[in-house]
């Protein structure tokens, strides 16, 4: 075959590709509107959300000055189409509360940077409308459909069934390398060359990455180690709780993702710990890292090496190197978003079309400070009103799970789905230090557990196995003893 042949044909099968990718994105909202018609709303947003995120391709349609669509934003508007048609009582069912007030200034704060750095209204809109879709609209569906302890048990359970369904995914990946991805869609959509640790393969199956899915699978084994022990769900599909969570646990450990791994063991020392000490220490520490972390880095106090160096005796120095590249990368951007502190250099610059602002070139237009983490990401594009915002957003809802109900209930089965999602929000809001990887199915907990348990007052104690502490959303004693026996 003649190479001007050959390139025709890599041109078309990349045509094809890409037609199909953008078929399986925009082909997703109308199955949303299926899940809608054939189920229950509650479990037809589980479905359309964790579905979409486990199956959809990682890619971005570009739209002029409007919001990429990918598989969170094609899932937000599908869920949002289907509760508008199917459920529309629901929708008139919020109530705006106080704690509402950090999500909408995150929301918004973009007009008002796109107005400062001269990029005008319309660009301050679009850029509403991105972090309306990517965390307004999973936000809004997790208050009005996750906001009693039994929907939020089916939160719970379904992040627990994502992870376990994945179980074979990333067991074929270890052996095959990660493939998955490029066997369906036709292509992979991260680096190859960073799939090899620790002498094996790290899965991604279909996601961002394989600390994305790391992450995925360490929260569901979080979710599903609490629920267990805490005999929240005793079978899942007739099969005995120990099964599937000691299989998620093995896998999540071959995942070879040191970060993830070290989460995992400070939410589950958290819960243990709070539920045998009836003391919040843990949470409040793990809470208080990430705000600290951006405090430190941010003003220039810390510049990290100490941490550098740390890794390079515990983990090897290939990680320490890694980790180096992204704190010298931090320093620069942090001194460069400093500059407009308080609401940022906005997405795009006027006078260099096709730059970010917020981001360093060289004289040739060549980035030369990698952005990982969504903390350093805000904080250039928002500025510190962003920053705040967001992470107030992500790390209250866990706080007033702990106003609202004692630790002594933080392992009855009714609240434990609650204890264990309000830990891996601040797992998340630490990973946040690291990676940039915006999962929905997180906001959704975090709406829910927002307002969850707002109207309840300070629980009795009722001694039994399935006690229902009044005030615990009125659910009868029937109801717990059904709602804990399994899936």
């Amino acid at each position: 075959m003649t190479l001007p042949a050959a390139a025709i044909l890599l041109r078309l099968r990349h045509r094809d590709v890409m037609h199909f990718v953008q078929f399986a994105l925009l082909g997703w909202i109308p199955i949303a509107l299926c899940l809608f018609a054939v189920m229950k709303p509650r479990h037809a947003v589980l479905c359309a959300y964790i579905g979409a995120w486990l199956f959809l391709p990682v890619f971005g349609i570009k739209i002029n000055l409007l919001p990429d669509l990918t598989k969170v934003s094609v899932s937000s508007l599908g869920v949002l189409l289907g509760v508008m048609l199917f459920d529309p009582t629901h929708l008139l069912s919020f109530r705006p509360r106080w704690f509402d007030l950090p999500m909408l200034l995150f929301c918004i704060t973009p007009y008002f940077s796109s107005m400062q750095n001269g990029l005008g209204a319309w660009d301050g809109c679009s850029a509403i409308l991105q972090n309306v879709i990517f965390w307004g609209i999973p936000y809004f569906i997790g208050r009005i459909y996750f906001n009693d302890w039994e929907s939020f048990r089916d939160l719970a359970v379904a992040i627990f069934i994502g992870g376990v369904i994945y179980i074979p995914l990333c067991l074929i990946e270890m052996r095959l390398s990660p493939q998955l991805h490029r066997w369906v869609y036709g292509y992979y959509q991260h680096s190859f060359n960073q799939t090899r640790r620790f002498g094996g393969y790290r899965p991604m199956a279909f996601m961002q990455s394989g600390l994305a899915l790391s992450m995925w699978m360490t929260c569901a084994c979080l979710v599903g180690v609490w629920l267990w022990t805490t005999g929240t769900m005793k079978h899942l599909w007739g099969v005995a709780m120990a099964w599937p969570v000691v299989a998620l646990l093995i896998t999540t450990v071959l995942c070879k993702s040191v970060a993830s791994l070290l989460f995992l063991v400070m939410g589950l020392g958290a819960l243990f710990w709070i539920r045998s000490f009836r003391n919040a220490f843990p949470l409040y520490v793990i809470i208080a890292i990430a705000p600290l972390y951006m405090l430190l880095r941010a003003s220039g106090t810390w510049d990290a090496q100490n941490l550098v160096d740390t890794v390079s005796s515990v983990v090897g120095p290939q990680r320490a190197q890694s980790l180096q590249t992204r704190i010298t990368a931090e320093n620069r951007l942090t001194e460069k978003a400093l500059q407009r502190p308080w609401l940022g250099w906005g997405r795009w610059s006027p006078d260099t079309p096709g730059k970010a602002p917020w981001r360093i070139y060289d004289e040739r237009g060549k980035d030369i400070a990698p952005t990982d983490g969504m903390w350093v990401i805000t904080f250039g594009t928002d500025g510190l009103i962003g920053l705040l915002a967001i992470t107030t957003a992500i790390l209250m809802p866990p706080i007033l799970l702990r106003r609202r109900v004692p630790l002594a209930y933080w392992g009855h089965p009714l609240a434990a789905p609650a204890a264990a999602l309000a830990i891996m929000l601040t797992l998340h809001m630490l990973d946040n230090l690291l990676n940039a990887m915006l999962n929905p199915i997180f906001v959704l907990g975090m709406g829910g557990l927002a307002v969850l348990g707002s109207r309840t007052r300070q629980p009795a104690v009722q001694r039994h196995t399935y006690g229902v502490p009044r005030g615990f959303g009125g659910i009868s004693q029937p109801m717990a003893a059904q709602r804990t026996s399994g899936y």
